[in-house]
Order: structure tokens, then sequence, then C-alpha cells
């Protein structure tokens, strides 16, 4: 199988339960760099929350940060930022705060990550996975004056009702589900499938011989963008049953590493 790039989803898809890139997925990277073949992690995640995992792999390479919203080249330039301006930002966050549904949000630019209130367990625990602080301040006070993403993070019962309330008040926003319980909100036109098709534009790479992986709603327009596209055993059953393409092992089983031995991109 010829490749011209494969890219992974993060959480759920690279990282196993435990929030960590197993030794056989570090070997599958580690692999693809030796034949030549970028590797690129696409997330919602932002850049902190990315750079640590990188760490520990020993990797440089690009990012594809906030569901698409933010691309960096190998080191950490930026080479495409679609956000919104602070002005678009304090209309969708009023509707936040006065919608009733019990949530936590995050706001964020390329640089700066913004809550409430840091001592909210929610924010806490978004905190621990992620291996990033946030910090507490008014929308009008982030870095940059742009922001990239809103994440909300609110109780499963209610994630589909706010989804649907959120596009119903901002119809020209990208609103996707990342799991369960967290609900991006994006500026129109920013998917994780539209950075990838970007990123092969920019180092002229055929999009039809780039692989990806993936686990969650987010990941759906990716998978379908490319040559071939694997969801995970661990996505949910609507995913899996809405999928025309290959289901590989869960992220807890190597995934990543055993689909591609099998496609025969690595040895051994």
């Amino acid at each position: 199988m010829r490749l011209t790039a494969v890219f992974s989803d993060i959480d759920g898809t690279m990282l196993d339960s435990r929030h960590r890139v197993s030794r056989r997925t570090r070997e599958a990277v580690a692999a693809l760099r030796g034949k030549g073949i970028p590797f690129v992690p696409v997330s919602a995640r932002s850049p902190s929350g990315i750079f640590p995992i990188l760490e520990d792999c020993g990797l440089r390479c690009p990012v594809i940060a906030y569901s698409g919203a933010l691309i960096l080249d190998e080191k950490g330039e930026v080479l495409f930022h679609r956000g919104m301006p602070v002005e678009e930002a304090a209309r969708i966050l009023a509707f936040l705060e006065g919608s009733g549904f019990d949530l936590s949000w995050c706001a964020y630019s390329p640089c700066d990550w913004i809550v409430r209130d840091r001592r909210d367990p929610r924010i806490a625990l978004e905190e621990q996975i992620v291996r990033a602080q946030s910090r507490e301040a008014p929308l009008s006070g982030i870095r940059g004056g742009i922001v990239s993403k809103f994440l909300c993070i609110c109780e499963p019962a209610q994630i589909a009702a706010l989804e649907e309330r959120l596009k119903a008040a901002f119809p020209g926003c990208s609103i996707v589900k990342s799991s369960g319980k967290l609900l991006e909100i994006m500026a129109g036109g920013v998917n994780k499938a539209d950075a990838v098709r970007r990123f092969c534009a920019l180092r002229g790479l055929d999009i039809r011989e780039a692989a990806a992986f993936g686990d969650s709603y987010n990941d759906m327009e990716m998978l379908r963008a490319v040559g071939c596209g694997m969801l995970m055993g661990n996505a949910p059953a609507e995913l899996k049953a809405a999928f025309s393409g290959p289901v590989v092992k869960s992220c807890g089983e190597d995934g990543i590493y055993f689909a591609l031995k099998e496609r025969g991109v690595l040895s051994g």
C-alpha cells in the first residue's frame, strides 16, 4: 500500500484509555518517519495539549489542532488559522451562559486557553487529561484577540439538545461532537477534512493516497476525505454502522499499528 501521509486523531485513536501512546503505536510512527511518510496528528485539542504527547514520542511533526482551525508545521509555525473575532465569540458565550444547560465552557486561541472557573471539576479533569493549564479570564482578555474554538463540557444526556439549539442559533458555525460529553464550536467551514485537504495541497501530497484514523463524530468527514480512512474499534456503534470503510482494532489493541501492518506499510 502506497501512502503519501498518515493523519491520526489523538484521543481514542493515537492514545490508549490511559491517555498514553503505546509502545507499538510509537513503533508505527517511527517506522512511518523512517519511510519518509509524514505522520500528522489531527485533534480537537489545543497545541499545548498536543505538544506533550509529541515530546513523549520524541516526535517533531506538523500538527492540525482545534479540529482543523489551526495548522502548524514541524517548527510550530502557523500554516493556516481560521478563528472567530471576539465580538462574534461573545454572542456564542452569552448564549451558552444563558442556555440553562449544565455545562462548562473553554475558549481557545492559538496561544491561550481561558475558562470561567478552574475549580470546576470538569475543567480540572480536562487539564489533567491534556496536561496543560487553563486560566481564568474574561473572553475579551483572550491572548491574540481571536477565538479558535469553544469547547463545551456537558452532561451526556444533554449534549444532543445543546448541539441542536446551537446549530439553530449559529448556523454559520461549525459545531460537532468530539465525544459523548464534548461539543466543539468553530468558525464556519472548519473541520478536520478541510484541514487535511489544505495540508495535502500545501505539501503537494495526493490525498487519494493518504490514510487517516479516527474514532469519533468529528473524525468522520476526514476519514471519508482520504483514500484510506479507518475507524477505530472503540468508536460508537452508530458510527460503525454508518461507516463504509474498514473498522480496525481499538486504541487499546494497537489499532494503528496492526492496521498499517496488515496493509504492508509496516514490516515484521
